[in-house]
């Protein structure tokens, strides 16, 4: 049983984590929740788990040892709150992005390393139904060697979670340190990288075409460059409809996902399969639940550095795209 600490008590946490962490017989054998921290002004506690407002007086609310700590707060607090929890001891789950550049990666690597604990990323769409559906066709061969791989996200703002203030968190770099690309791409970023490793090199472009409220891109385009096939990614905060689809081309078929339906065509025949039901919020934390128990074994395990390299090779291509929309110009990643 692994004794651990939420950072954070916002909507992620509510809706996902601390229900990812209660529902499943499986992760609630092996993970109880012994403290909550968050000093935000009018944040109600957890009902039965004790609550404080100071990261100083968190042993003393655990009453006993603390295994790891869950950190559900905005991207701009992540470094420094995974360097302090490493810096105890703890174990850390933390939501994406860990790191937002391969400087800062390292950084938790070497904490990492020296506390001999697990740093894992919050990649939960990893647990996703149809993405792991996805992976098992491509690795099997069943459309050939693929080509052309595309990720569309709609979106008609950056999600607002439990804020109550016009702007969104996710739009203010004080808290984000970045938009759209940064909060969603993210997900698509490892899911790609899933597919195809680290591009030989990345093109960007982000800019905001609606809301200028925000002082981040509310939208982006991305290239992933490798020998013999091509990813593109789209993302906005600017669409009038919300909206996910995904496409695999290969010399055998296609792979095809646009909102809850996926489709399979090979060789001129073709199959859909209904996902709506699993792809409803309501099942969010079932895709939690997956990454958790990925979370015990790897603390049984003592094992670290897979998960600093997914970090590690996430930040790579965030850093890249960044420098590329900035620039105009082509960014290698090896």
């Amino acid at each position: 049983m692994y004794r651990g600490a939420v950072v954070g008590l916002g909507g992620i946490a509510r809706n996902a984590h601390l229900p990812g962490f209660a529902r499943d017989p499986q992760v609630s054998a092996r993970f109880r929740i012994v403290a909550t921290v968050d000093g935000a002004p009018g944040v109600s506690p957890v009902s039965g788990v004790p609550h404080v407002e100071r990261l100083r007086d968190l042993r003393e609310a655990a009453d006993g040892p603390i295994d790891f700590v869950d950190i559900c707060t905005p991207t701009a607090s992540h470094l420094e709150l995974v360097l302090w929890a490493l810096e105890q001891g703890y174990h850390v789950m933390c939501e994406k992005p860990v790191a937002l550049t391969r400087a800062e990666a390292v950084r938790i690597r070497d904490a990492a390393r020296d506390a001999a604990c697990v740093v894992m990323p919050c990649h939960q769409y990893r647990y996703n139904p149809v993405w792991l559906k996805i992976r098992e066709w491509l690795h099997s061969g069943v459309i050939g060697r693929w080509h052309l791989a595309e990720f569309h996200v709609y979106r008609l703002m950056a999600d607002k979670g439990t804020g109550t203030t016009s702007t969104p968190w996710r739009g203010l770099a004080e808290h984000s340190r970045g938009g759209v690309l940064l909060d969603h791409g993210t997900h698509l970023i490892y899911q790609m990288l899933d597919a195809a490793g680290i591009p030989d090199g990345v093109r960007a472009w982000t800019g905001q075409l609606r809301h200028t409220d925000y002082d981040v891109e509310d939208s982006a385009q991305l290239l992933f460059e490798y020998k013999g096939r091509l990813g593109v990614m789209f993302l906005t905060w600017a669409a009038r409809h919300r909206e996910n689809r995904v496409r695999f081309v290969g010399d055998h078929g296609a792979i095809e996902w646009v909102g809850g339906v996926l489709r399979l065509e090979h060789d001129g025949e073709s199959s859909s399969y209904d996902y709506s039901a699993e792809l409803d919020k309501s099942s969010y934390p079932g895709w939690f639940a997956g990454l958790f128990r990925a979370f015990a074994d790897a603390m049984d395990a003592g094992t670290t550095e897979p998960h600093l390299r997914d970090i590690e090779n996430v930040a790579v291509v965030l850093e890249s795209a960044y420098r590329s929309a900035a620039t105009g110009c082509r960014i290698a990643t090896l």
